[in-house]
């Protein structure tokens, strides 16, 4: 079993469970965790998705004795199911936090950078050594990109040395920093926090995001306009304004 889930609060737990590999994931592991997040995305009774390591460890990247042996087709087909999880983190409307202990390697630097939040224990290593093993990485680079920006992206990816977590902080790879045994419950509190919001609104930034982002911003602000209006209609909307005297 490479993912478990716990559900309760809106808040449910992803859990990568491959401790004898540090949790570097396999394809199989990969399909599982990103057909639960689908199914996840379409329960109502779900708001908020956390994914973490088992054990001390948040993930090695890619399990390369399941690439070991393989032809170049093969390997290829392997890696294209664990990109295909980072860009479920991208497609779906969920909200997915990492909470990541003791290290992120590879890629396990881009499946924490897929995701809406991530936090990071003081102590936790963040390193991709794919180019020091004679290779690029084979997905995950525009999450990388997107966090760090072109410059900053490649100096992650060339990876000559390992960084700290605040060393990942600085140039936006992670957002928040806690200390070390707490990654998972200041995870879960930002997890309620978002979880507790209204849902139609919460649902619309990642969807406005992929559909807008490279839209012209006349364009952007006439989408948002319509959902705002849209979403003024909810009864959270509409609650806020009645304390001010307007009617939708």
């Amino acid at each position: 079993m490479g993912a478990h889930i716990q559900t309760g609060s809106g808040v449910w737990h992803f859990r990568i469970e491959r401790p004898s590999r540090r949790n570097a994931i396999d394809s199989k592991t990969a399909v599982e965790i990103a057909a639960a997040l689908r199914e996840a995305d379409e329960d109502p009774r779900c708001a908020v998705a956390l994914l973490y390591g088992e054990a001390d460890w948040f993930c090695a990247g890619s399990d390369l004795k399941e690439l070991a042996g393989q032809t170049g087709a093969r390997m290829a087909q392997i890696e294209h199911a664990k990109a295909a999880l980072a860009r479920t983190i991208y497609e779906i409307d969920l909200p997915v936090i990492a909470a990541v202990r003791g290290f992120a390697l590879g890629g396990g630097v881009s499946l924490a950078a897929a995701c809406d939040h991530v936090v990071s224990e003081i102590s936790a290593k963040w390193h991709m050594p794919e180019v020091l093993n004679g290779w690029i990485p084979p997905w995950g680079i525009q999450p990388v990109i997107d966090r760090c920006g072109a410059v900053r992206a490649r100096n992650v990816l060339l990876g000559a040395s390992a960084m700290t977590a605040p060393q990942a902080r600085s140039i936006g790879l992670v957002d928040t920093v806690c200390e070390d045994g707490e990654a998972i419950t200041s995870a879960e509190a930002l997890a309620e926090a978002w979880a507790s919001l209204p849902p139609p609104a919460r649902r619309s930034i990642k969807r406005f995001l992929r559909e807008h982002h490279l839209s012209t911003p006349a364009d952007a602000d006439a989408a948002a306009s319509e959902l705002f209006v849209t979403h003024c209609a909810t009864s959270a909307a509409q609650a806020t304004l009645s304390r001010f005297g307007v009617k939708a």
